[in-house]
């Protein structure tokens, strides 16, 4: 009897640790070459679903999404732009509140379609997404923004074939970072003023 216990708390455990690793990780195939040079057609992906739980998806994160009707499969794109700020592109440049941002990650390509767009503000729980290879990427620029509550989760590791193993990097963009400090800088100043 106590062997029988002993093995049916083994499998409850089993259950309990397979139930959390299948809540918080999932691996996807990528279909397509939205995301050249980056990730390819091709590539399975690990997707870590739990670093949103308490978090918010921030600029240059890849993300695993579910897109609106009609898509059979989940996406995969770059996030670009945040709630609360207007995106633009002129020329080919994309522009985040007027700022253009560098993108070293893009496929080296001259792009060629979607040369203007917007601007569109981004309302609460929207993100604008872009694949990295923009002449072949259906993206924000077709069908809008993202809905917070429609992301699976952070595309973390390509894990096959093994030749391609590694990271997906998170691209910062310190031509906003230091815009953001600015403005928060001048807002606090402009409290002590008024208070």
């Amino acid at each position: 009897m106590k062997m029988l216990r002993e093995i049916g708390i083994t499998i409850l455990i089993a259950i309990a640790i397979f139930a959390a690793i299948k809540a918080s990780i999932q691996g996807y195939r990528v279909q397509y070459s939205c995301m050249l040079p980056n990730i390819e057609d091709g590539d399975w992906i690990m997707v870590n679903k739990a670093s949103y739980f308490f978090s918010n998806p921030k600029r240059g994160d890849v993300i695993v999404f579910k897109p609106k009707a009609g898509a059979q499969y989940p996406f995969i794109k770059r996030v670009i732009g945040l709630p609360g700020e207007t995106v633009e592109i002129k020329d080919g440049i994309v522009c985040i509140n007027n700022i253009p941002i560098d993108e070293p990650y893009i496929f080296p390509e001259p792009t060629q379609c979607y040369k203007n767009f917007g601007p569109e503000k981004l309302f609460d729980g929207q993100y604008f997404v872009l694949g990295d290879n923009r002449n072949n990427s259906n993206d924000s620029r077709s069908w809008g923004p993202v809905s917070r509550g429609n992301i699976i989760g952070k595309a973390w590791l390509v894990y096959w074939p093994p030749s391609r193993w590694g990271l997906v990097k998170r691209h910062s963009y310190s031509e906003l970072t230091e815009l953001h400090e600015q403005e928060a800088v001048a807002y606090s100043q402009a409290e002590v003023q008024f208070e």
